[in-house]
């Protein structure tokens, strides 16, 4: 085939460009974040089966209106940059309803989606623009994280597991350059799918570990909290990326 190589599809969908893929999926949402404007998030975690009238459905409604208050917060604040703005997984249940939240504020929210054979479909309340199809689940993970100044999850299945526990065990271990506050939504739910006095128990996290994340019950508190949490930035001149912390120099 002749003419340039990244116009080439066969080689760009082969496994010889999988690295290209790769940092395709961030630069291209590095830029697009930087022409809107955006450097922190209020990340919203959750199933995508909660719905309105299913068992878990007071947590749809919750997350709408903690997504709707936040926004009017961010809003509210002076900066040049869009603050903490609503990020989701992009998908339905839980994550369409922060999404939908932030609509209802008239603020902007992100949606960071995953390809998957059978659900997950951007839902309609992601800001024009600021909606992201991933190939690979590590990138989007990076992306969580990258802009994450606060984290709130709902109940949710494995992939709201393996979401929460990634950013607790980088908290844990310090691989993050600053303190991202992170929220469990509804303490009898997480209490009862995650035992975390018997992981204390059994030695294998520190009780100082237990404090890297607190439990809410209701969006007043959720409300407060994040904004409590986030008082320390509000003076912050320039939002920047979050970065990853270096263990040996100590830089990012």
């Amino acid at each position: 085939m002749s003419g340039p190589a990244y116009e080439n599809t066969e080689f760009l969908e082969g496994d010889e460009a999988r690295p290209v893929r790769i940092l395709a999926e961030y630069l291209e949402p590095l830029e697009r974040f930087r022409r809107a404007g955006i450097h922190d998030t209020i990340v919203f975690f959750g199933s995508a089966r909660v719905q309105p009238g299913s068992p878990l459905g007071r947590y749809y409604e919750d997350a709408r209106e903690l997504a709707r208050r936040m926004t009017l917060w961010s809003k509210s604040l002076p900066s040049h940059a869009h603050r903490y703005v609503v990020c989701t997984g992009g998908g339905g249940g839980i994550m369409e309803a922060a999404n939908r939240g932030a609509a209802d504020a008239a603020g902007k929210s992100v949606g960071l989606n995953i390809g998957l054979p059978h659900e997950q479909r951007p839902n309609p309340y992601i800001t024009r623009g600021l909606s992201f199809e991933f190939h690979y689940f590590f990138m989007r993970k990076l992306w969580f994280a990258h802009l994450a100044r606060a984290l709130i999850a709902f109940p949710g299945g494995f992939g709201t597991l393996d979401e929460i526990l990634e950013v607790l065990a980088l908290a844990q271990t310090q691989k993050l350059a600053r303190r991202i506050p992170v929220l469990l939504y509804g303490s009898a739910y997480w209490k009862e799918i995650i035992n975390f006095d018997a992981l204390l128990r059994h030695g294998v996290i520190d009780a100082q570990d237990l404090r890297l994340f607190e439990f809410v019950d209701d969006v007043d508190s959720a409300a407060h909290s994040l904004q409590t949490g986030l008082q320390r930035e509000l003076s912050t001149a320039s939002p920047d990326f979050a970065h990853s912390r270096n263990p040996r120099s100590g830089s990012a």
